[in-house]
C-alpha cells in the first residue's frame, strides 16, 4: 500500500459538505441504486448528522478532499459509522485507516462504548478494513433503512 503524504483529518466544515455528498453518491452509484435514506443523509448532513451530535471527518491531502466518513449519534452509548468514501485516485493509500482511527478516537472522547455499522459483503475492501479494526459481525437489524445491507458489525470500545 502506498501511503498518501500529508494527510490531515479534519472535522466537519460547511465548505466540505459538498464533498461528503459527491464522494458518497459516486461510490454508491457504482454498485447500488441510491436509496431514499442515502439522499436524506447526504443532502442535509448538518440536520441528519451534525445537529443530533454526530460528526463527519474529512481526509485532506494538499487541500484536496481525499475521503470522508460519518459518525451518526445512534444512542447514548453508540455511534453508527456510515458513508465512508475515498476518492478513486486516493484509494489504496491508507486514507480509510486514518479516517477509521479518527472515528474511534472521537467515539472514546464522547464516552461511547460501541461503534456499529451496516454494509454489504460485496464491499470486500471495506469489510477487510472493519475486521482489521476488530469489528465483529453481529445480527442484522430487521429495521435497517437500506435494502443493500447484508452484514452488520460492531466494535466494542
Amino acid at each position: 500500500m502506498k501511503k498518501a503524504a500529508n494527510v490531515e483529518i479534519v472535522e466537519f466544515e460547511q465548505e466540505f459538505a459538498k464533498f461528503f455528498a459527491e464522494l458518497n453518491y459516486e461510490w454508491i452509484s457504482e454498485s447500488y441504486a441510491i436509496e431514499d435514506h442515502d439522499r436524506e443523509i447526504l443532502d442535509d448532513p448538518v440536520r441528519t448528522i451534525i445537529e443530533p451530535g454526530g460528526q463527519i471527518f474529512f481526509a485532506v491531502v494538499n487541500k484536496e478532499v481525499a475521503g470522508t466518513v460519518a459518525l451518526i449519534n445512534f444512542s447514548a452509548t453508540e455511534f453508527e459509522l456510515a458513508k465512508m468514501a475515498v476518492a478513486p485516485h486516493f484509494r489504496g493509500q491508507g486514507i480509510s485507516n486514518k479516517l477509521m482511527s479518527a472515528c474511534i478516537e472521537f467515539s472514546k472522547q464522547h464516552s461511547k462504548t460501541k461503534i456499529i455499522l451496516e454494509s454489504n459483503t460485496k464491499l470486500t475492501a471495506a469489510i477487510e478494513l472493519y475486521r482489521k479494526f476488530d469489528f465483529q459481525e453481529t445480527a442484522l437489524d430487521p429495521n435497517s433503512q437500506f435494502i443493500r445491507v447484508n452484514i452488520r458489525m460492531e466494535l466494542a470500545i
